[in-house]
């Protein structure tokens, strides 16, 4: 009997992942990502990041290789292909739909001063109750970018696309994207539900540089038979999903609707809530985007995903175990901090060491020790005081989550990274009094999902997601939520000073 595969990609700044999943028993069947060392990043300048994009079709085609070898699946066993990718970055190709310059990828940011000056000239008003944002450093700023100071680029410029929509143009010819997509870039007034025409018109962009609009779950393309011969896929295989990473995260953990969380802690650290309504920050301390489900044509179907983003988490672990405690591995790191007890007798550490935060609307204060005793702190208490400064971090930006009116009582995680530490995982249900639960999943396994449900394969996503295996829950400790309240305002006095 013939197998029915889903096949996601997750475009990534460090590697391109390639997963296939049974469509009928929802599991995960191989996985492969390349390259096996991190992907270079372009820097010509301070601040610069690009990265080629037929980069990543290089190595979305190595990944696909070996996982159909690796499964031994047949190119007419794949029923279906989903996309996800990094976000904000932008790509530019000209009528051919060759790429004219390498992508400026999500953490350039040339463009900073193009968003600046266009918030301050439009006014705050205008951007926020359209844009939900400020145009800050997203793709339109860097957009900007090009036109200024490579104007002979810029004329040649038939489409602009973010990385997963030239993925799914490599695939099958045809240049598309999505709301969710436009949203990122900033590109989608919120308010008239189309292209953001006023941006448009102060950057002097032609409207016909955005590619055609398809909805995230559709068959968006199909593979062409150039791309089919290429990979070694069927000609006419449906692209049927595709999403940014963050947003798609939260799809692979199914957070769907309002008040679900999705959370990740790896070198930065995201909280990912989703919001019912139309509200922004006024003070864009966090991102506000079409989630992957938003239905803009639906009186009931706005979907929006509250992006938090914190710089300095893992990497402040990393720093901490490679320079306080080289000598053990993570976990029993772990276990000597937890011989400290909650609030780290007074040692407090602001974790802010890798550059400006946005929560603290864009300044950068760096990372600071506070309160250390010579006579009675050890590295025990730098340990699980640099833990739990992550964790405040954490609840210091979902506190402005909950002023736009998101109720946060469960955050979904996969079980990886900084979640994979005992200390950090009962700090944060402690402080935040949310039960969390933790999934084994990955952004290209939810892409071949989100491709299900693309491709009516799933009626649902509680369908699609049936099979998504819950690892653990952590509950609320009701009986120390005082001293991990205590801790956390100590922490919150710490900052303002």
């Amino acid at each position: 009997m013939a197998n029915s595969y889903l096949l996601g990609f997750d475009v990534g700044s460090s590697s391109v992942k390639a997963s296939l999943v049974n469509a009928d028993s929802g599991k995960c069947v191989a996985t492969a990502f390349y390259p096996e060392k991190e992907a270079p990043i372009m820097a010509v300048k301070a601040g610069w990041a690009e990265q080629d994009p037929q980069m990543w079709w290089d190595n979305a085609k190595l990944a696909l290789k070996k996982i159909m070898a690796d499964a031994g699946a047949k190119a007419d066993e794949v029923k279906a292909i989903g996309i996800s990718y990094q976000m904000h970055g932008l790509v530019c190709v000209d009528k051919d739909l060759h790429a004219l310059r390498p992508a400026i990828i999500w953490c350039d940011s040339r463009a900073v001063p193009y968003g600046e000056k266009a918030f301050s000239d439009l006014g705050a008003d205008l951007c926020l109750s359209h844009l939900l944002n400020s145009p800050g450093n997203f793709t339109a700023a860097k957009l900007a970018w090009v036109k200024e100071n490579e104007p002979e680029t810029y004329a040649k410029i038939y489409k602009v696309m973010l990385p997963g929509d030239y993925i799914a143009m490599r695939l099958s010819g045809v240049a598309n994207t999505t709301v969710s997509g436009l949203s990122e870039g900033m590109f989608w007034d919120f308010k008239n539900n189309e292209v953001a025409d006023f941006l448009m018109k102060y950057y002097g962009f032609d409207l016909s540089l955005i590619a055609d609009i398809v909805p995230t779950f559709s068959v968006q393309s199909e593979v062409s038979a150039a791309a089919a011969a290429e990979l070694g896929l069927k000609a006419g295989t449906p692209i049927t999903y595709r999403g940014g990473d963050q947003p798609n995260n939260a799809l692979s953990l199914n957070v769907l609707n309002p008040g679900e969380i999705a959370a990740t802690a790896g070198t930065s650290g995201v909280v990912y809530g989703v919001l019912g309504d139309v509200n922004y920050d006024p003070k864009s301390r966090v991102n506000t985007f079409a989630h992957v489900n938003h239905n803009p044509a639906s009186k009931d179907g706005t979907r929006l995903g509250v992006l938090l983003c914190i710089n300095g988490t893992g990497i402040l672990n990393a720093w901490t175990h490679r320079n306080i405690t080289p000598e053990i591995g993570y976990a029993e790191m772990n276990d000597l901090a937890a011989t400290v007890p909650i609030g780290s007798e007074g040692v407090t550490v602001i974790p802010f060491g890798n550059g400006a935060e946005r929560v603290l609307e864009n300044r950068e204060i760096g990372c600071s020790i506070n309160g250390l005793n010579f006579n009675k702190h050890s590295k025990a208490h730098l340990v699980r005081a640099a833990q739990e400064g992550i964790v405040f971090s954490f609840c210091y930006g979902m506190e402005i989550m909950q002023q736009m009116g998101m109720n946060i009582e469960k955050i979904h995680a996969g079980k990886a990274n900084m979640f994979l530490s005992p200390l950090f995982r009962d700090t944060l249900a402690g402080v935040s009094g949310a039960t969390i639960e933790l999934y084994d999943t990955d952004g290209s396994v939810g892409a071949a999902k989100g491709a299900g449900i693309g491709a009516g394969i799933y009626a649902t996503a509680n369908e699609a997601f049936a099979s998504l295996e819950k690892l653990q829950v952590i509950e609320p400790d009701a009986a120390h939520r005082d001293e991990y309240l205590s801790a956390y305002a100590r922490w919150k006095e710490t900052l303002k000073k």
